[in-house]
């Protein structure tokens, strides 16, 4: 899907954000935002609740119950070798 909204910003550099872009994001209130700027651009999305996507990523048996810096220095490790 692709729209175009516009909308203004106050003195207080506060905007609100166009029903339609909220419908089609479903935004609610308290949801968070993310503001990702590229040059003269900017780029806004809902972050992701990822409390709701625990368990939607399959794990191989065998690496079930990793410790956490286990596999932060595993990959740390796997970037450092590609970026040789």
């Amino acid at each position: 899907m692709r729209m175009d909204a516009r909308a203004k910003m106050t003195s207080k550099g506060q905007v609100t954000i166009p029903q339609s872009v909220r419908e089609a994001l479903a935004l609610q209130e308290g949801d968070e935002l993310l503001f990702r700027v590229e040059r003269s651009r900017a780029l806004i999305a809902k972050t992701p609740d990822f409390l709701e996507l625990a368990g939607t990523v399959a794990v191989p048996a065998g690496k079930h119950g990793t410790p956490w810096d286990e596999v932060l220095s595993r990959t740390r490790a796997a970037r450092a070798g590609r970026q040789r």
